[in-house]
């Protein structure tokens, strides 16, 4: 029996059947094991016909909810996946399937035998825990990021060809819009306020787009996707409450959400 996803988990998933009253799921990073999605599960809201929202061969990011491993069930989620969990899990698997992309060219050009290969992997996952991780420190750091480990030498400069050929520092960005104004007489003045409100999050880059009164763009830019999603947090709990405090009137609601 292949591995089990843990309750929570996010997994990316692809729609194999649809019946009446769900579907039937393959879990790609399971091994294809199977998995069922009830029709109460797919959207937020009543469904009519399941077909408006569900295909075969759909590609989409679950949550697992419920696992029995005695009876080898899995119970899948859709709509307990809030907007971020989804960008995340797709930006991870993309960033997976690119690193593990990478590695087998740095395997071909160094003409790397299986136990070579094998070797070096090992020693990757041991220190940075996934080849992801591993192909972008090679990328940013180069020959400082392979010292210690033991890797064939045609491969390790290879490696450190390959990844400071493609890997580039990402940067992740989230977006949305703020509602703000205020009956105030000063309400400029206090508009004003409301929006100089936050501290300055670490590891991110906050900006206010002015779109036309009343409505702003925020955007917090960051090298961490999780990093730019807590700023954007961060930053709209404080607008929010010192909307509150100054009798301010504020909505915000995420760009894709």
């Amino acid at each position: 029996m292949a591995d089990m996803p843990e309750m929570d988990e996010l997994v990316l998933v692809t729609v194999k059947k649809i019946m009446p009253y769900g579907a039937f799921c393959s879990l790609d990073e399971y091994a294809g094991q199977e998995a069922f999605v009830h029709i109460s599960e797919v959207a937020p809201r009543w469904i009519k016909n399941i077909h408006e929202f569900l295909h075969e061969g759909q590609k989409l990011v679950a949550k697992v909810y419920h696992v029995e491993i005695e009876k080898n069930q899995i119970d899948l989620s859709l709509k307990r996946v809030t907007e971020s969990e989804r960008k995340l899990k797709t930006e991870e698997s993309r960033r997976e399937k690119r690193a593990e992309k990478l590695f087998e060219v740095a395997i071909k050009i160094a003409k790397s035998t299986k136990t070579e290969s094998f070797a070096a992997r090992s020693a990757l996952v041991q220190k940075y825990g996934n080849v992801i991780e591993a192909i972008e420190a090679i990328g940013e750091k180069g020959e400082p990021a392979l010292a210690g480990l033991k890797i064939e030498k045609g491969l390790a400069a290879s490696l450190r060809e390959v990844a400071s050929k493609n890997v580039k520092k990402a940067r992740a960005e989230v977006d949305g819009i703020l509602t703000l104004m205020s009956y105030a007489p000063d309400g400029v003045e206090v508009v004003k306020r409301v929006l100089s409100s936050f501290e300055k999050p670490s590891g991110a880059e906050v900006q206010i787009l002015y779109l036309g009164a009343p409505k702003y763009q925020l955007r917090c830019v960051s090298d961490d996707y999780k990093l730019a999603d807590k700023a954007l947090e961060s930053v709209v709990g404080s607008i929010m409450g010192a909307a509150k405090e100054s009798h301010a009137v504020a909505e915000f609601a995420r760009m894709g959400a």
